[in-house]
């Protein structure tokens, strides 16, 4: 009776199906060091002075904000410690100190959510940029899968398999910097 069935495998009757030439195709993975592309990619590179910058810029601003309400608290106490600074005077004085200090947090909220905006953007903008120059490498090269490794991520990989100079070398012929004046 098990003989004479009609299935047509040996897997319960399910016939598999699909594209013969792919199953044919040698299965190839090769890999690149993310945290190496990261490192040597001019676009990265510029990436990381750029933001390098915008910190600076914000912890710039953000230090010149408190000054000026460090500023505006010792005036005041020292104008009250002289006694010039009637009730009234002094309950304008806190309100205006407040104020500053509520506009130093909203500006700095702003510039963080900026902040991160931007850094979105640009690491989309290079993750972009990497996936499509992978693409294009590999309609020469045939692999079935073109891994990034982050650090941590394996725990052996065979050297002959790293395209990670290729990656780099593709990527940085490919990415022109903007000339600053």
């Amino acid at each position: 009776m098990h003989f004479g069935s009609k299935k047509e495998n040996g897997s319960g009757g399910k016939k598999v199906t699909g594209d013969s030439s792919a199953m044919n195709k040698q299965f190839r993975i090769a890999y690149f060091e993310m945290d190496s592309v990261a490192a040597k990619f001019h676009l990265a590179k510029d990436f990381q002075t750029e933001v390098i910058s915008k910190e600076e810029a914000i912890n710039t601003e953000m230090n010149n904000r408190g000054k000026a309400i460090q500023q505006k608290i010792n005036f005041y106490q020292n104008e009250a410690q002289a006694g010039k600074l009637s009730q009234e005077q002094s309950d304008v004085a806190s309100r205006e100190i407040k104020g500053m200090d509520d506009e130093m947090k909203n500006r700095k909220q702003q510039l963080d959510q900026d902040y991160n905006n931007y850094v979105l953007t640009r690491q989309n903008e290079i993750k972009t940029k990497i996936k499509l120059f992978i693409n294009e490498y590999n309609m020469t090269k045939g692999f079935t899968y073109i891994l990034s490794d982050d650090p941590g991520l394996f725990y052996y990989q065979d050297s002959a398999y790293n395209i990670t100079a290729d990656v780099v070398k593709g990527l940085n012929e490919k990415y022109k910097p903007v000339k600053k004046n």
